[in-house]
């Protein structure tokens, strides 16, 4: 009875809603239970514009799950000409005219059935969830996966603190072996602390991981904190996916940048070939010295990983982003700022390496230092005196002053060595020059030819300077070559009796010994006694 007299009056509402035109926007109102969405209203009906019939069609739903004796299968639906109504019980929950079917693809009596198929697999659900049953089983779930992080966190301890034990004793194993053999062992007590952090880390890390996938699963338990559950597997899976989706979409780059890698090192590799046959000898290039190969290769080197790099630019991950874009130009800018006196010495060492004033082995003097060449790079040259003292001089400073190469020229021309003495007036100047150049002939590592020479270099107001030259072909062995000549010179003039005034020597003639080792004296010379004249 109850029906027959409800049934105009939703046939009159539905005559009104058709001529208001109440109809909803395109997007439509949800009915959501649960913060669950069950379908959505596009269409108004009587009085009621879209909105307020939806939330009219959820305060109904929601009361009917409140009902202790709440059963799905009450739920029916009944056709009419022109309208459809979903009752529980006699209790009507919505009610669907042609205009609601007219924003599917169902009809009227099609929808209704697909939207009372829907309220009672939806609210069952529901209905089930919030029994007390199914909330006791939801404890004891939340309570079994407690247990199991419990125990997954006690195992995690458990073989840290075994892991920790087996490095402890494989370390002191160690470091009793290595104070057998005599090795330094200090160095281990400062970094065994650092290996027990690492491990302390990594646990507290594994157990917060741990806790944080425990979370969603408690959560997925009970119906009301699914969303909770499902925002922190999205913090985890999120990221993650958008790693995997980059990394696809990054292959097509990652095989360009390959390819040019590729074509780089091997066009590297040829001109590397190149330069090693041209170092060897296999074959020359006129105006192009061997030993230009190797630095005009690592030149040439550089240049193309340049290249490369700015071809591979556009193709690397975030380079078109703004950040990536402003880092680079502040690292460049640093760089340009910061490194002006290595850019200095470097452009020096290029242009060294191309003027060849020296090469390694090469006896040199450079400013005030002499020694071997030891190292030569872009950056700076390294000297090793015949002290045995390696000095690092920057190229700007090698470039900037004077270079003098004692040993480019020895083995062709030869390097000539010379030395001074002053020698009175009253010695014959050809006695001198024999002696000198008998001390050059006899001493070791000088070249009999050339031959020697001596130049008398200045008349001096008591003695005449008198310069030995003499060739050698050792110019590493320059400081014992003239330790030896000198020597030797000592040794001829001594025997001759001749007297080195170096470098002034001033003395009364008369009643004075001669001025030589006595071993040189000979066995009847007599100290001469003072000549006085009396004649006046």
């Amino acid at each position: 009875m109850r029906i027959k007299y409800l049934l105009p009056i939703l046939l009159l509402c539905a005559s009104v809603t058709a001529r208001a035109q109440n109809v909803a926007p395109a997007a439509g109102e949800p009915i959501v239970i649960n913060e669950d969405t069950l379908f959505k209203v596009y269409a108004g009906q009587g009085m009621f514009n879209p909105k307020e019939r939806a939330e009219v069609i959820t305060h109904r739903i929601n009361s009917l799950l409140n009902r202790i004796d709440f059963n799905p299968d009450s739920l029916t639906v009944k056709n009419d000409t022109s309208i459809s109504v979903i009752f529980y019980k006699s209790q009507m929950i919505l009610a669907l005219n042609d205009q609601d079917a007219a924003f599917t693809e169902l009809n009227r009596p099609q929808l209704a059935a697909s939207y009372l198929s829907t309220l009672k697999k939806k609210l069952g659900n529901v209905f089930e969830n919030n029994s007390i049953k199914q909330i006791v089983i939801n404890i004891l779930e939340a309570v079994a996966v407690i247990v199991l992080l419990i125990c997954f966190i006690w195992a995690v301890n458990r073989a840290f603190r075994w892991l920790k034990l087996k490095i402890i004793k494989a370390w002191e194993s160690r470091l009793d072996k290595l104070a057998a053999k005599g090795a330094p062992v200090g160095y281990a007590n400062r970094i065994f602390p650092l290996i027990n952090n690492l491990l302390r880390i990594t646990r507290f890390v594994i157990i917060i991981l741990l806790v944080y996938l425990a979370l969603p699963v408690l959560f997925f338990i009970f119906p009301a904190s699914k969303p909770m559950a499902t925002l922190l597997l999205g913090y985890v899976l999120t990221p993650l996916k958008s790693i995997a989706l980059a990394f696809l979409h990054y292959i097509p780059n990652m095989l360009t940048i390959a390819v040019i890698y590729i074509v780089t090192h091997y066009i590297i590799k040829l001109v590397k070939f190149i330069a090693k046959e041209i170092e060897q000898g296999a074959f020359a290039v006129d105006g192009f010295y061997p030993e230009w190969a190797m630095p005009t290769y690592n030149i040439i080197k550089v240049l193309l990983y340049a290249f490369m790099f700015v071809v591979v630019f556009p193709y690397l991950p975030g380079s078109d982003s703004k950040i990536f874009q402003g880092v680079t130009v502040f690292l460049g800018v640093l760089f340009s700022f910061g490194s002006s006196s290595a850019i200095s010495n470097m452009v020096s060492g290029i242009v060294l390496t191309y003027m060849r004033p020296f090469k390694l082995g090469d006896r040199v003097k450079i400013g005030e230092i002499t020694g071997d060449v030891i190292e030569k790079n872009l950056l700076v040259t390294r000297i090793r005196t015949i002290k045995n003292e390696d000095i690092t001089i920057p190229n700007a400073s090698v470039l900037g002053g004077h270079t003098v190469n004692y040993t480019s020229t020895a083995k062709t021309l030869g390097l000539i060595l010379n030395t001074t003495i002053t020698i009175g007036y009253d010695a014959p100047w050809e006695q001198i020059q024999n002696l000198m150049i008998s001390a050059a002939r006899s001493t070791e590592g000088i070249l009999p030819e050339p031959s020697p020479f001596v130049l008398q270099t200045a008349l001096n107001d008591f003695n005449v300077s008198y310069q030995v030259n003499a060739y050698t072909d050792q110019p590493n062995k320059m400081a014992v070559i003239y330790s030896r000549l000198h020597q030797n010179i000592q040794d001829k003039f001594n025997e001759a009796g001749v007297e080195i005034m170096s470098p002034h020597y001033s003395a009364l003639r008369d009643g004075n010994h001669i001025q030589i080792p006595n071993d040189y004296v000979d066995k009847d010379y007599k100290t001469p006694g003072f000549k006085v004249d009396r004649s006046e």
